[in-house]
């Protein structure tokens, strides 16, 4: 019953109006360093058994305030960087603005038919390959921390937008063509709870309140509630 949380990380320069891709040395504006801290101590209560992030410099600056965040609850020793979590490799769209590539034919596929989008050039990938190696990065990791630290743990994944609507989108059963119906904002918390059964989506594009129940309670890991929904809703 692991609780995976994805953190999308904090604003850049590009963040909205570019394509940023795997733009080397982009890193955090003062926007999003502002909202990296704000995660991170929005996060504190929540015990970590780990706290992964992709390999760019944005998510592991936001993963960096959540290590760090003052009074924070039990952390690993260190952010383990993990590339499968990485951004989509847009290939020779990456650096471009949104509205020019909004008049190229490939975005129409994009937004409609994403599993059969493949991003020009040598190092272009094809969402359905990023997705793929997301969820099989999450299921790697979800069985690593149980085994670690049991069944009731919870981690952190500080990733990229369109990764976390994939591994979304996995997690409800829907197509990847329905990914595009999904929203994860910068900054923002998605939790994930897997059982043996099923996930449950806990939360969506969370960007403020509590953070108590993101923690597994010791009656949610045992017995039918691990896994069975509960009739009605639940309390």
């Amino acid at each position: 019953m692991t609780t995976l949380l994805l953190v999308r990380h904090g604003l850049t320069e590009l963040t909205g109006p570019v394509l940023a891709g795997w733009t080397p040395g982009l890193g955090l504006d003062e926007r999003g360093r502002a909202q990296a801290r704000a995660v991170g101590a929005r996060l504190a209560p929540v015990p970590l058994a780990a706290l992964v992030s992709s390999p760019l410099d944005r998510c592991l600056q936001t993963a960096g305030e959540i290590a760090a965040a003052p009074d924070a609850a039990a952390r690993p020793a260190g952010i383990e960087v993990d590339e499968r979590f990485g951004e989509v490799r847009y290939g020779d769209w990456t650096g471009r603005p949104l509205k020019e590539l909004a008049e190229e034919p490939l975005w129409r596929v994009v937004q409609a038919h994403p599993s059969a989008a493949v991003f020009p050039g040598p190092d272009g990938e094809g969402l359905a390959a990023a997705q793929h190696r997301a969820v099989a990065a999450v299921r790697a990791w979800n069985a690593r921390v149980a085994a670690d630290h049991g069944p009731s743990a919870v981690y952190a994944v500080c990733t990229h937008g369109d990764i976390i609507k994939a591994v979304v989108a996995d997690a409800l059963g829907l197509h990847l063509d329905q990914f595009q119906r999904i929203h994860a904002d910068p900054a923002s918390v998605t939790a994930i709870r897997y059982t043996e059964t099923r996930p449950f989506l806990v939360r969506l594009n969370d960007t403020g309140g509590e953070v108590a129940a993101l923690v597994p309670r010791p009656d949610e890991a045992e017995g039918a509630a691990a896994g069975d929904a509960p009739v009605g809703g639940g309390a």
